[in-house]
Order: structure tokens, then C-alpha cells, then sequence
């Protein structure tokens, strides 16, 4: 069974939601597929456990992606979560510049921008959501863009160590109810939490450690796992899109076309009888989609 935990949660007398979150198993293996240096292994392990909380939040069948672009040592962040809570990540960084310094994460990323794109798995619209990266941690950011960008009080405490990724998140509710400043006591009560608590303690320990004196109602427990929707299909596809031309240009100094997958690492390979039956089914729907 996942060790991957999400614990949703409402306070009775305060107009105040929360989650809580704890990644294992997922966190694990994104870690086994690429080799992250350190500080950036805490940077994608916090962003995966708020992309859950987020994604949680939502009532919305799709996927939430949640990007950092960067002009420093850091280029690209991306954690892509489904409505199911499959999560999958990546990240990408100047490797020729030696040894990535645990800087803050402001000064990894440089100038840059935060963006969350809500992909609907139906026809729908997009929506995308762009923000500077005001704040120095990744809980800061994604902070600013709900209260910039959306307009909802949002506090989020984040940690990724011991080999777990974690996030508690508290939002207040637009409906207000109960009482008018439950919000700020319930944030003073979060704010005792520490780094090491939040991933060590089970969601249903953690939410007694801070609020064993209020009123809560919790859910069912939900459980976030890795997946990665990559196929040979789909690599297939993007060729096709990238066009004959090319692909034969690739194959002529290559002598196959190779791609890997950023989210999962696994490697297709495309000799040049894959290729031109790729091309050659193309050309046949091309072919058969005659109008008068």
C-alpha cells in the first residue's frame, strides 16, 4: 500500500479549510529517474507536496501543471498533477556550472516567473495563471500568486527532508461562518508546526498536535502515487508534428531519432523503418481524406 497520504479537512466553528499531505513512495520515484542535486531535490519535493494540495483543492477534472522558469542555475521546474492525484515532476539546471550552491531559491532561479496552467481532460478552455516570484521559498510564491491571482487568504508550510516530501495548507472559505477570527487563530496554531513534524508525523497525528482543542471534520483519506502518461504513441505523434524533413535530418547524422522522457526517463528509439511507417500511416489518413 502507498505510504503517499492526503488528509482533507473542515473546522466547524471557523470558515477554514485544510490538507495535509505527506509523500513517500512518489517522492522516491522521481528521486530513482533523475539525479537531482540536493537543493534542488528540497525545491521539487516541496513543489510536489503544494502541486497535491492544490490539485486537492480544486473541483476539476484534469490536470494541474505548476512551472518555475528560471534565467539563474535553475531553468525549469514542472509538477504536473491529475485530478486522481497521479503526480509527476522534472526539473532542469545548469549542470556545466559545477556543483548547484544551496542558495535561497530566489537566487537559483534569478529573474523568472511562476506559472499554474489548469488543463481540463475534456474540451474545455485552458486557464493559465502567470505571477513574478515574489517571496523566497516555494510556500511564499505560490502564497502570493493565490492572493494576487485568485484572491483567497492561503497559508501553506512546506518540508522536504528524511526522505519525504510534506505540506499543510489552510484557506479560508469565502462563505464566512462561525467565528470571524478563527482564520488568524487557526494560523497562529499552524505556525508552531515544524519542518521535521511535518514529515514525520502521520497526517492524522499532525492535525491532533495542532488542533486537538477545535472542532474538526476530516475526510477520507486520499493517496497520491506516481504515473507518467509518456508512450511510444505519443513520442510517435510528436515526430509527426516535428515533420518528415526533420526526422530524416536526425536520422541521416544519427542514424536513429532517440527522445527521452523528462517526467519518467524512459528512452524511444526510432530507427528509420519506424520512422517512415510513421510518416507512410500519415500520408495514407492524408491520402484517404479526399473532398469533392
Amino acid at each position: 500500500m502507498s505510504k503517499d497520504t492526503l488528509q482533507r479537512f473542515l473546522f466547524d466553528a471557523a470558515p477554514v479549510r485544510g490538507e495535509a499531505v505527506q509523500l513517500d513512495d512518489s517522492w522516491r520515484e522521481v528521486l530513482s529517474r533523475r539525479d537531482y542535486p540536493p537543493v534542488l531535490q528540497k525545491i521539487v519535493g516541496e513543489l510536489m507536496a503544494a502541486s497535491v494540495l492544490m490539485t486537492a483543492m480544486l473541483k476539476f477534472d484534469g490536470s494541474l501543471i505548476m512551472q518555475l522558469h528560471g534565467k539563474g542555475r535553475v531553468k525549469l521546474i514542472v509538477i504536473e498533477c491529475e485530478s486522481d492525484l497521479t503526480i509527476r515532476a522534472t526539473a532542469r539546471w545548469d549542470e556545466e556550472g559545477g556543483d548547484l550552491p544551496d542558495l535561497p531559491l530566489a537566487e537559483l532561479l534569478g529573474d523568472g516567473k511562476f506559472v499554474i496552467t489548469l488543463d481540463p481532460r475534456e474540451a474545455g478552455q485552458t486557464y493559465q495563471g502567470i505571477v513574478g516570484l515574489t517571496g523566497t521559498s516555494v510556500a511564499a510564491i505560490i502564497e502570493h500568486y493565490m492572493q494576487s491571482s485568485e484572491q483567497l487568504d492561503t497559508r501553506l508550510w512546506l518540508s522536504c527532508e528524511d526522505g519525504k516530501a510534506a505540506g499543510l495548507m489552510l484557506q479560508k472559505l469565502p462563505a464566512g461562518h462561525g467565528d470571524p477570527h478563527g482564520w488568524e487563530h487557526l494560523t497562529t496554531l499552524a505556525e508552531t508546526i515544524t519542518p521535521s513534524e511535518l514529515v514525520n508525523l502521520p497526517p492524522s497525528d499532525l492535525l491532533y498536535r495542532l488542533f486537538h482543542q477545535e472542532s474538526v471534520r476530516v475526510m477520507a483519506e486520499e493517496h497520491p502515487h506516481f504515473g507518467c502518461r509518456c508512450s511510444r504513441e505519443k513520442v510517435g505523434n510528436m515526430l509527426k508534428m516535428v515533420g518528415r524533413e526533420e526526422a530524416d535530418s536526425i536520422l541521416a547524422e544519427a542514424g536513429k531519432v532517440e527522445v527521452n522522457c523528462d517526467f519518467c526517463n524512459q528512452h524511444y528509439s526510432f530507427d528509420a523503418v519506424d520512422v517512415a511507417q510513421l510518416f507512410a500511416t500519415d500520408s495514407i489518413s492524408t491520402a484517404g481524406d479526399t473532398r469533392h
